[in-house]
């Protein structure tokens, strides 16, 4: 799960498994694999960088750590 802020200002929690796409037009767009649509303050990069450490978090996506030979 991610904070996010609308931009009337409430923070919200949005599950990022079900995010499909994320535009800036120039509000970030985030819409779900529903079709359903949350215009928030974040840019477009601090979404992909919270969905990211969320992925992370649960073991869906790896570290960039390198491997040490």
């Amino acid at each position: 799960m991610i904070c996010l802020t609308k931009l009337n200002g409430n923070k919200f929690t949005l599950n990022a498994i079900y995010i499909e796409e994320i535009q800036s037009f120039p509000d970030t767009t985030i819409t779900l694999t529903n079709g359903h649509k949350f215009f928030v303050k974040e840019s477009e990069v601090e979404v992909v960088n919270l969905v990211t450490a969320y992925y992370q978090s649960i073991k869906l996506l790896g570290t960039d750590k390198k491997m040490e030979a």
